[in-house]
């Protein structure tokens, strides 16, 4: 990926004098500045001059050199332009070109002259300020200490820089600076635009402080907001911000120090006589005595929490004592916590993701958010682009709580040992009587649904025949009609979706599977043995997918011209599906296309992260599938879909006979065999059910998603919108508004685009609480080897290979015998099970799609493996434990 032009600032102009009625501005008081000015101070100048104005903080005098002044001295300096267009073609990890040309575009700025006028406003805001003082030099990026990218230590600072000489000198270091190789980089990885990003200059009076350090206004480790982390040691805070030293440190909860840490502080950091800073050793007696008492601890706390309320959010703020004053000489949003979910109470709730349920653990855009809260029927918070559920109510109440963390357990051990961490501390959350839980008395249970393969193929009919009515219902509709149709037909959704039978058919199957699992290790010592027996049942249209590529492989594989244009397609990085039609000029090429055209007819409602409507299907970007398709023509022979299916079903039945053959021969053991056939019918009967609903669901958002693509495309056409993917930043309300009215807020969907870029990179937690702690599960267990990665196994039988970490489907290449590694899975993932061995993923249940498919097909799992794609390299040979739940790494 080469940088990306995405950040939404002015970009570098070659004519300066171009700048329409606004008037340049070269320098600027903090008392001038605020959060506004952005633009013309960056990210660290306009938090000065935010800080100046909050009462009770104290914030040395300073000028901001604006990024005016930047931009004309840029667009002066010779090759500037010529160098900058080199440096956006290159990819970020060509490190030894970025060093080479970063290091001429330095040189080229700080050879620049400051002009006369430039100079003169830059000495007499330091005549105001006292000419012969010593200052700070700090660079100020437009995209520094933003709410959505801090860019923290990418730019330079200078220390006790004294006189008008020194001070431009060090201010060209600084415009310098934006082009340093680490900064470079940071930007390309980041998808910034070099030209789009300006930089200005904080020149601050020093301060000679005694003690100095950092403050967390959130624990930096746990993110609980409560919870203010103090850093602190003697001199100039360079010393441990550097890592020269470590610092004391001190945790303060509710106005009391909770924890202190005093550390060995050997040697500090103090301005230089001649300008600059030095290192000093501390004398023996104050290495080890603490920099801050608790006392002025809680009050800088306190001036902390002042500054948060100000900006809004958690800030990591540097400080400065002398004497017994503090003083705040920056402050920025501490970008890497996770959002808390937004509430108008101050009760205390315990969030459980959705995504980890759902396995899309990815950010989501505010369409898809708001369609799936208007699909499910629990209610669901938003925070960092994701959704979860507040399961504080159910906590308070006993049977609440073992009914929940026992079924969460079920499907995902870490979640269950975050949720009892949780109600083991005794002191978050509530308790009351189970009477007072609010849930309404439970009536008769269901009669129990007979094992009779009919009440499933009567489910998937009428699934079939509602989706097949609201594509000829919607095909026609435009405008607010079409809105008003989608919003309504979500209750047919619901319907389908929630359906009583629908429901016992999916849980009959799943407790068949228990009671197998359970009866069977007690009976035999036969553990997971519902995994073997519920390979290859029918009417599982997941497992059915994967078959059916093979299938379309078949059709391929004859024909050597379509495959080495596949290959080409591959290689170019097409997208789209304009190659579909280029097929018909092939020998074979017309049968190839009729192939995949007929696949995605079938299954091109599928991608990744299905479950937000805005994400790119199969049948909108079929390229995605050619990776798998040829190598599934490199991998297999002919006929391998049908073989596969049959080989599965035949393991299945010889594992049923062995195991009934083992039951007779048991005391009570034609009981046994007896209680054991009907439940292994049952679970065959529902079991491949199991992922039909979601099909169903993911079928109608995409008859949805066509329709209302092809309403924002009218809108773009009168001019409302700007972009056809505009409505994926609106919520289905607030677009059905934008129809009704043709009234747009364009800000808004930027700033929601922005949000979305900065949510893409956070990791959501399986657990977080209202102060905003995560709370992190562990597997405690003792079971597996010194050095394994514990997890959640899901489908039996042990396989040792090759280790493939993939992270994109489109980017696989894979072979037999290889074990997937990779985030997550949903059932897009299906064709490239029946290529690997076995199966690993970090987020993942017993019942979630990954570990059903992998069931289907009889490959090992382990789901669960907290940084599996990290912990394991790409490549290294693995043996995965899909019995016992854990994975090997062997070299």
């Amino acid at each position: 990926m080469r940088c990306q032009k995405v950040l939404h600032t002015c970009p570098l102009r070659t004519d300066p004098t171009n700048d329409g009625a606004r008037q340049l501005r070269y320098v600027m008081g903090f008392e001038e500045i605020d959060g506004t000015n952005i633009s013309d101070v960056g990210g660290k100048g306009a938090h000065l001059g935010e800080l100046s104005r909050i009462d009770g903080i104290r914030v040395p005098d300073g000028f901001c050199v604006t990024t005016d002044a930047f931009q004309r001295v840029v667009a002066e300096a010779p090759s500037i332009d010529a160098q900058l267009d080199l440096l956006s073609r290159l990819e970020p990890d060509d490190r030894t070109a970025i060093r080479t040309l970063s290091a001429d575009i330095r040189r080229t700025v700080e050879d620049v002259a400051v002009p006369g006028d430039l100079a003169a406003a830059i000495g007499e805001s330091l005549a105001r300020l006292g000419e012969h003082a010593s200052y700070a030099v700090r660079s100020s990026a437009t995209a520094e200490d933003l709410p959505t990218a801090s860019f923290a230590g990418q730019q330079d600072s200078y220390l006790n820089i004294v006189g008008l000489d020194a001070i431009l000198r060090h201010v060209r270091r600084c415009w310098a600076s934006l082009f340093t190789e680490r900064a470079v980089t940071y930007r390309c990885r980041n998808g910034f635009d070099h030209r789009r990003i300006r930089m200005a200059v904080v020149v601050q009076r020093m301060v000679f402080p005694d003690a100095a350090g950092v403050m967390f206004t959130a624990d930096p480790v746990t993110s609980n907001r409560k919870i203010a982390t103090v850093e602190a040691g003697w001199g100039l805070g360079e010393a441990f911000v550097s890592g020269l030293v470590a610092g004391d440190v001190y945790t303060v909860r509710d106005d009391q120090v909770v924890t202190t840490a005093v550390a060995t502080k050997p040697r500090f950091v103090e301005a230089s006589p001649g300008g600059g800073t030095q290192e000093v050793p501390v004398e023996p007696q104050r290495q080890t005595q603490p920099a801050l008492t608790e006392a002025q601890v809680v009050r800088l706390v306190r001036l902390g929490r002042r500054i948060e309320a100000h900006f809004g959010r958690p800030q990591d703020i540097e400080w400065c004592l002398t004497g017994d004053e503090f003083h705040i000489v920056q402050s920025r949003p501490i970008t890497t916590l996770f959002p808390v979910p937004a509430t108008d109470d101050q009760d205390n709730h315990v969030y459980v993701s959705v995504g980890h349920q759902q396995m899309m653990t990815d950010a989501m855009k505010p369409l898809g958010l708001s369609l799936w809260q208007l699909t499910t029927p629990r209610p669901m918070h938003e925070a960092g682009g994701r959704l979860f559920v507040d399961v504080a109510p159910v906590l308070a109440t006993a049977a609440g709580r073992a009914h929940l963390i026992g079924t969460l357990g079920r499907s995902d051990p870490l979640i269950r040992d975050a949720l009892q961490t949780v109600v083991d501390r005794g002191d978050f959350l509530r308790s009351l009587p189970d009477e007072a839980s609010g849930a309404a008395p439970a009536g008769d249970a269901p009669a129990p649904i007979e094992t009779d393969p009919a009440v499933v193929t009567k489910l998937i009919r009428r699934s079939q025949a509602s989706v097949a009515a609201l594509r000829r219902e919607i095909r026609d509709l435009s405008g607010p009609a079409l809105l008003d149709f989608i919003l309504a037909d979500i209750a047919e959704l619901k319907r389908i979706l929630f359906d009583p039978q629908s429901s016992q058919v999916i849980m009959a199957g799943m407790e068949a599977a228990w009671w197998l699992n359970d009866h069977l290790e007690a009976w035999l010592g036969e553990r997971n043995a519902a995994d073997v027996l519920t390979q290859s049942v029918p009417h599982n249209v997941t497992s059915e997918m994967g078959l059916a590529l093979l299938d379309v492989a078949d059709a391929i594989r004859p024909h050597a011209d379509v495959v080495a244009f596949l290959q080409r397609v591959v290689d170019e990085g097409r997208e789209g599906d304009g190659f579909l039609d280029e097929l018909a000029g092939l020998s074979g090429g017309r049968e190839a296309r009729d192939a995949i055209r007929g696949y995605l007819d079938e299954y091109g409602m599928r991608c990744a992260g299905e479950i937000d409507i805005t994400r790119t299907r199969w049948s909108e970007q079929p390229a995605t599938l050619v990776p798998a398709i040829l190598g599934n023509i490199k991998n297999f022979e002919p006929g391998a879909g049908k073989r596969r299916f049959e080989l599965g079903l035949q393991e299945s039945r010889q594992k049923e006979q062995e195991l009934l053959t083992r039951l007779r021969a048991l005391p009570d053991g034609e009981r046994k065999a007896a209680e054991t056939k009907r439940m292994v019918d049952r679970v065959r009967t529902f079991a491949g059910y199991r992922e039909y609903p979601k099909y169903g669901m993911v079928s109608r958002y995409f008859a949805y998603k066509q329709a209302l693509l092809r309403e924002a495309d009218r809108l773009v056409r009168s001019g409302i919108l700007r972009e056809k993917d505009d409505i994926f930043f609106l919520r289905l309300e607030e677009l059905r508004e934008v129809v009704r009215t043709h009234d747009v807020d364009a800000e808004l969907i930027l700033r929601r685009r922005d949000e979305f870029r900065s949510y893409e990179a956070l990791t959501p937690p399986r657990v977080l609480t209202s102060d905003g702690e995560v709370i992190t599960g562990r597997y405690r267990r003792d079971d597996a080897p010194p050095g394994a990665l514990a997890g959640l196994p899901v489908s039996a039988g042990t396989v040792e290979g090759r280790a493939r970490v993939v992270l994109d489907m489109a980017r696989a290449d894979l072979e037999a015998g290889d074990i997937l590694v990779t985030a997550y899975t949903d059932p897009s993932w299906t064709p490239l099970f029946v290529t690997v061995a076995g199966l690993v993923t970090e987020v993942g249940g017993l019942m979630a799609h990954g570990a059903v498919i992998a069931r289907e097909y009889g490959l090992p799992a382990v789901v669960g493996v907290e940084q599996a794609t990290r912990l394991i390299r790409d490549g290294q040979r693995i043996r995965v434990h899909g019995t016992d739940g854990y994975v090997e790494i062997l070299d």
